[in-house]
């Protein structure tokens, strides 16, 4: 399904109902928009996972503008701030109110833009496996502990602003970096699912592109809803030190911060019933 949202059609996905039978009525369950990393990739990769949450909210995935199957729209509006403008302007066409807003990776940079640009929207938020800045000598470090010294070289080439003239980045990316990015083997199949949008991702990467110049800090500050903070242990892309910095900014009375042992990137893939027990109770809690 697509809908038109600030000039550009975007793609959505839904799983669940939004009422339930519950005896003699229909009971509401909360709306849980969940936000897919990259940028240059599609929502895919949280199915099937997220189904098992059907019976306490419903599912509904977003592929953001220039992304999956949604419109590109004009590269100067692939953006950040038009990023977590599109969600909130999805939600008033299709009149969610109050959703939970889940984003992982790329996807917690617009949940973060979502919450600070429209505090008033999400009721709770789930910033997982994400950062508010760029701090790429974490990553490099963490590369190199966890797969060596070509891994090192190899992020510093992704992160260095080179994929953006160099066709072999990408190349090596995969061959070096990506098979680390959790603790367990993962669906072969997975990334074969995924639609890969290289010219957005290469947009967003190169040199002097806005993951460099990225900063929510301060932003931080201005969100009002509670907010669960959720990082794996042994996550190179986006190590547990970029979640205690989003945690540190974020008001104290509003955040829970989780992390998840011997997890990588995105914890539901290596620890999924960890990861469930955390959400459930987040989502369930008053």
């Amino acid at each position: 399904m697509r809908v038109e949202i600030n000039g550009v059609r975007l793609f959505f996905d839904v799983d669940g109902e939004k009422w339930t039978p519950d005896g003699p009525r229909l009971r509401e369950k909360p709306t849980l928009i969940v936000l897919h990393g990259g940028p240059g990739a599609d929502h895919s990769g949280f199915k099937p996972y997220f189904s098992r949450l059907t019976d306490i909210a419903q599912v509904v995935y977003i592929d953001h503008r220039g992304n999956g199957r949604s419109d590109d729209g004009p590269p100067e509006r692939q953006t950040l701030a038009q990023w977590g403008d599109d969600v909130a302007g999805f939600c008033l066409a299709l009149e969610i109110q109050k959703p939970v807003i889940y984003g992982l990776s790329f996807g917690g940079f617009v949940a973060q833009s979502v919450a600070s640009r429209h505090p008033d929207l999400p009721s709770k938020l789930i910033l997982a496996s994400t950062a508010c800045r760029s701090v790429f000598e974490r990553k490099y470090d963490a590369f190199e502990a966890i797969a060596g010294m070509e891994a090192r070289r190899v992020a510093e080439r992704f992160w260095g602003g080179g994929i953006a003239d160099d066709a072999t980045v990408l190349d090596d990316w995969v061959t070096h970096c990506l098979p680390f990015y959790n603790t367990t083997p993962q669906d072969p199949e997975a990334r074969r699912r995924t639609i890969k949008r290289e010219t957005t991702e290469r947009r967003f990467f190169a040199r002097g592109g806005e993951r460099w110049r990225m900063d929510y800090r301060a932003e931080l500050a201005k969100i009002r809803c509670p907010t669960l903070v959720l990082a794996g242990d042994r996550d190179p892309v986006t190590p547990l030190s970029d979640a205690g910095e989003i945690a540190a900014h974020l008001p104290k009375t509003l955040v829970q911060f989780e992390p998840v042992a011997n997890a990588g990137h995105g914890t539901h893939r290596d620890r999924p019933e960890e990861t469930e027990r955390i959400l459930r109770a987040f989502l369930g809690a008053r």
